[in-house]
């Protein structure tokens, strides 16, 4: 079982819990700690309201919840479980997709109990639907703004990273790698060539992502920088100012930066907006299969990659012009033609 201090104060079964997404599901640390926190606060309301408090009174984070076992978790009733997510409706003023979040660790964690471990056999949360979230279509940068932060890169003349930052942009629009997966790439990674590397994606599995003639001259540009550098403490492919692997904050960091620079910041746009924009522009521009962009993006379900099919393109605003009416203007004060 892991040992880390975020487990610390958690119930003997929730510490289970993690180790099992940990080591037989394979989720990463970060997924587990976001399992965590959700339980936390859904033990913390229980706690206060058998104790008879506001789950909002500042005395609560102080209740010990390490002592709930599974006689407790058994006796949990929907009701409960129903008026938790109203708490974080009103009171916590969660949006629905966080709700669903909450929901969807709170039903992890008794399936867990349930039909892995089986404790008991009463599953309060299985029939509780999800909250229904809004579908927002996903932002995306346009060819024009994707060259405008590549050149960015380009005329800073004061950076020191210009290759490794360009060569990261370059990745990132072109293969639409998830952050955690740019961070985690190693040089063995790489195929000899620079046709391909190789990549850790969600659930620790790995997938093979090639590049294309824009993604290997970044590389071959960066490279014989990266193998040049002096006191590397390992194998990264992508290094931060300290000679350690680069952190996915500094890559954050460094693409907020490129974005302000291009004149992009009032649109918001973030690292996971480059991967939609790759996702995107191969769809649309490039016509690329749905089931292939599936695999290229490592999705598990072809569901998650159809958001891209319903995204406004082109062919829906040349769709537009051809209606009859599109240029009819009955406030013009010219005669339309005899003919």
């Amino acid at each position: 079982m892991p040992k880390s201090d975020y487990l610390d104060g958690y119930p003997p079964l929730v510490r289970a819990f993690a180790a099992y997404k940990l080591s037989i599901q394979g989720c990463s640390e970060k997924t587990v700690r976001e399992y965590l926190l959700d339980l936390r606060t859904f033990l913390r309301y229980l706690a206060a309201t058998d104790a008879g408090l506001s789950p909002d009174a500042e005395e609560v984070h102080k209740l010990d919840i390490s002592r709930f076992d599974a006689e407790y978790f058994a006796a949990i009733q929907t009701s409960r479980v129903y008026d938790f997510l109203y708490y974080t409706d009103v009171s916590r003023q969660n949006a629905a997709k966080a709700k669903a979040r909450k929901l969807s660790a709170i039903k992890s964690f008794y399936k867990y109990l349930t039909i892995n471990q089986k404790l008991f056999d009463h599953n309060p949360a299985i029939n509780i639907e999800t909250p229904k979230q809004k579908k927002d279509l996903p932002k995306h940068l346009s060819v024009n703004e994707s060259v405008d932060l590549l050149q960015a890169v380009q005329a800073d003349e004061q950076s020191k990273t210009k290759e490794r930052d360009f060569a990261i942009l370059t990745l990132f629009l072109n293969c639409g790698m998830r952050l955690s997966e740019l961070a985690g790439i190693s040089l063995p990674d790489l195929d000899k060539d620079l046709r391909s590397l190789r990549v850790l994606g969600k659930g620790a599995k790995e997938r093979i992502i090639y590049l294309n003639d824009a993604c290997r001259h970044a590389l071959e540009a960066y490279l014989p920088l990266r193998i040049a550098e002096k006191g590397a403490k390992d194998n990264a492919l992508f290094l931060s100012g300290r000679h350690q692997r680069i952190s996915v904050k500094t890559v954050q960091w460094m693409v907020y930066k490129y974005l302000r620079s291009a004149g992009l910041e009032y649109k918001h746009y973030s690292t996971h907006k480059l991967r939609h924009t790759a996702a995107t522009l191969m769809y649309q521009t490039g016509q690329v299969d749905i089931r292939v962009l599936k695999d290229i993006l490592g999705h598990e379900q072809l569901n998650t990659t159809q958001i891209y099919t319903h995204v406004a393109n082109a062919d829906m605003e040349a769709a537009m012009q051809k209606n009859p009416l599109a240029h009819i203007d009955i406030n013009s004060k010219e005669e339309p033609e005899e003919e």
